[in-house]
């Protein structure tokens, strides 16, 4: 346990700004293709329900479990209203949280905390863990908790990251592509029952500006990070 909080507390060199641009160009490669959006969306899925439960329980909800399924999509459950501004800012945390997890992990990589951010990592993998109701959301965020928790223990703290630089980098270029994914969906008329649509419902604003603020947002923390990433 000393050894982890000296590693947690202690600083460890990022990668050059050339080393940033090439981990940047793999997240997009990786994000960006199909086959490989598909695995990251896993994490993403992860975040999104995230969002949703930690705001459900900052509004006064009652958070009543979390489920994640192999297609990549997750829910989450909570009692309380079932309308006004708790059940709207629940709903609408979803689709923003990946970018705005992003965003804090480059200020915590730009004072370079990557051990720290990894550990980070692995404690929302362990609360999540707490509420979830299903086997494979339990297996997924398992490997997921273990997978991060092993590289940040196992390899040197300059590799390690990278591994924290490279995480960031796809969270936040995976959440405005779940974003145009979204909208892909709905123009097929599927994903009816979406965030957008929900929020749609819930405050007569057509869900299409809803999904025009998930990517204004997704779009200015991928800027900042960026910046700070490169920085």
């Amino acid at each position: 346990m000393r050894e982890l909080w000296d590693a947690a507390t202690s600083t460890q060199p990022g990668p050059s700004l050339t080393g940033a641009l090439v981990l940047a160009a793999v997240a997009l490669a990786v994000t960006w293709s199909p086959t490989g959006y598909r695995l990251v969306r896993h994490g993403v899925t992860i975040v999104h329900e995230a969002g949703h439960a930690t705001v459900a329980v900052l509004t006064g909800r009652q958070l009543r479990g979390i489920r994640l399924h192999a297609d990549t999509s997750g829910v989450t459950v909570s009692r309380g209203r079932p309308r006004g501004p708790g059940m709207v800012a629940t709903v609408a945390a979803g689709y923003p949280a990946p970018a705005l997890l992003g965003l804090a992990g480059a200020l915590v990589l730009e004072r370079q905390y990557a051990v720290a951010l990894l550990w980070g990592l692995v404690l929302l993998c362990a609360l999540m863990l707490v509420q979830i109701r299903n086997f494979y959301g339990l297996w997924v965020l398992v490997i997921a908790g273990a997978a991060v928790g092993g590289a940040s223990w196992v390899l040197p703290g300059q590799v390690a990251s990278w591994v924290a630089h490279l995480l960031v980098w796809s969270l936040l270029l995976a959440a405005p592509r779940s974003v145009v994914e979204l909208q892909r969906l709905r123009r097929r008329g599927a994903a009816r029952q979406s965030d957008a649509d929900q929020l749609s419902r819930l405050t007569r604003i057509p869900a299409v500006l809803w999904i025009g603020l998930f990517w204004a947002v997704c779009a200015a923390c991928l800027l900042v990070g960026a910046v700070r990433l490169l920085g």
